[in-house]
């Protein structure tokens, strides 16, 4: 089975927490502070493997979580931070936030990584709080809670050629005819459902892979068949091999079905009508194949070359096959990539986020934000000195002005996270 699209969930590791802890040895009479900070979660890191093909294997696992970094220790010793979760993805996949449609990656030489989750930092132990104000701090940090989001995969077939043209034009038993690969062949539309691969080698030496891709029809564009589960593949190709039943064997005018295909593809991406293209016009043993390729070499009137071929007696393949390895000489090496040759980095500009927002439900009263939020997680309630600090920070924050002007009065219950407190005003 080919898979080419899934929604996954990753989770980078939680920092370690620090340690309240002091020096009591016996020679140390005002040892003080002897805390370790907690270590660092590990990250969800995509890889690329050149071995895989397919998302199969997210099709089964759909959680990918990486461990947490270990507690801080006491005689000042920090914990140890966790190692990377690495997930092998196939080349040509594109990982996007599920949430945001934002492109977190596009990930298509091999080895190429991407951080996607990364993990939470450890939270600091007493030693860090120490000053002389306070020499003996009896604070310290839970550690920072890993990025967690949903992604979605999508993969974008990498091929050197692809078959392109409408169901039952021959596309599959053509690639079984000029390669070792064996996809399923039958007379009706739509045999080929998931794109093949396979390695075409010339007689002189040279090699390329070639996809035989789903069949297209009008409206694909916008979905209509298998639309985008095909279109999405054409993008990668850095030759189109546009496969044409020269007979007519189904009723349809030839030149009408190269428009049409043509058109489909222009109007899914605009680079596609630039992409190199080659014509194979195939079925030349049946009937009125010949005239039929005649009107349509008139029609087409050199704008593309256009090759005779018919798979079933591998007649006109070699020419064919010297064809496109010839235009794929004349290209560059790299795969072809969204962002074109160079990777840049793009910077856009956003609006300020707010630090925190208030809200009533009822007698409750809400306070959300991201920051806030993250207070609440990495403050230790196990200590008092850590509570006022997190009560200062609060107030520092405008929180408390905040919930006032909201109408919060003395003993009413704040909630900010999963935690609930009485307001004391």
């Amino acid at each position: 089975m080919f898979v080419d699209k899934v929604k996954v969930f990753v989770k980078g590791g939680d920092g370690g927490n620090g340690m309240v802890a002091f020096r009591r040895e016996k020679y140390e009479p005002r040892g003080g502070p002897a805390g370790g900070d907690g270590g660092r979660g590990g990250d969800v890191v995509f890889q690329v493997d050149e071995g895989l093909r397919t998302l199969m294997d997210f099709r089964y696992r759909k959680q990918f979580k990486a461990d947490r970094g270990e507690h801080g220790c006491s005689k000042s010793q920090h914990g140890r931070g966790a190692d990377s979760l690495v997930v092998k993805v196939p080349p040509g996949t594109v990982v996007v936030d599920a949430d945001t449609g934002e492109v977190i990656a596009d990930l298509t030489r091999q080895e190429q990584t991407a951080v996607i989750a990364r993990g939470g930092r450890g939270g600091r132990g007493n030693i860090r709080f120490s000053s002389p104000k306070n020499p003996a701090p009896h604070v310290a940090e839970n550690g920072e809670p890993g990025v967690e989001r949903w992604v979605e995969l999508e993969l974008k077939l990498l091929a050197d050629a692809g078959l392109v043209g409408y169901p039952s034009v021959g596309k599959s038993t053509l690639l079984s005819a000029v390669s070792a690969a064996r996809p399923k062949v039958g007379a009706y539309h739509f045999t080929t459902i998931h794109p093949n691969l396979g390695v075409v080698e010339t007689e002189d030496g040279r090699s390329f892979v070639m996809a035989d891709l789903p069949g297209l029809i009008e409206g694909a564009h916008t979905g209509v068949g298998l639309g985008h589960q095909f279109l999405r593949h054409v993008e990668r190709t850095r030759v189109l091999v546009h496969v044409v039943d020269m007979a007519g064997s189904e009723g349809r005018d030839p030149y009408e079905d190269w428009l049409q295909i043509n058109e489909e593809l222009r109007l899914y991406r605009k680079e596609l009508a630039d992409r190199p293209q080659i014509v194979a016009a195939n079925k030349m043993d049946l009937p009125e194949a010949k005239e039929n390729l005649e009107r349509f070499k008139a029609a087409i009137d050199g704008k593309v070359s256009v090759f005779p071929v018919s798979s079933a007696t591998r007649e006109g393949l070699r020419e064919l096959l010297y064809a496109v390895a010839d235009r794929l000489d004349a290209l560059p090496d790299e795969p072809l990539e969204e962002g074109g040759e160079e990777e840049r980095k793009i910077y856009r500009s956003h609006a300020a986020e707010e630090p925190f927002r208030v809200r009533r439900e009822n007698e409750l009263f809400v306070v959300e934000g991201e920051r806030v939020e993250k207070l609440v997680k990495m403050t230790n309630f196990q200590y008092d000195e850590s509570i006022r600090r997190f009560a200062h920070t609060l107030k520092r924050m405008g929180v408390d002005d905040a919930l006032r002007k909201k109408g919060a009065k003395e003993g009413d219950t704040i909630r900010i996270g999963e935690m609930e407190f009485d307001f004391q005003d």
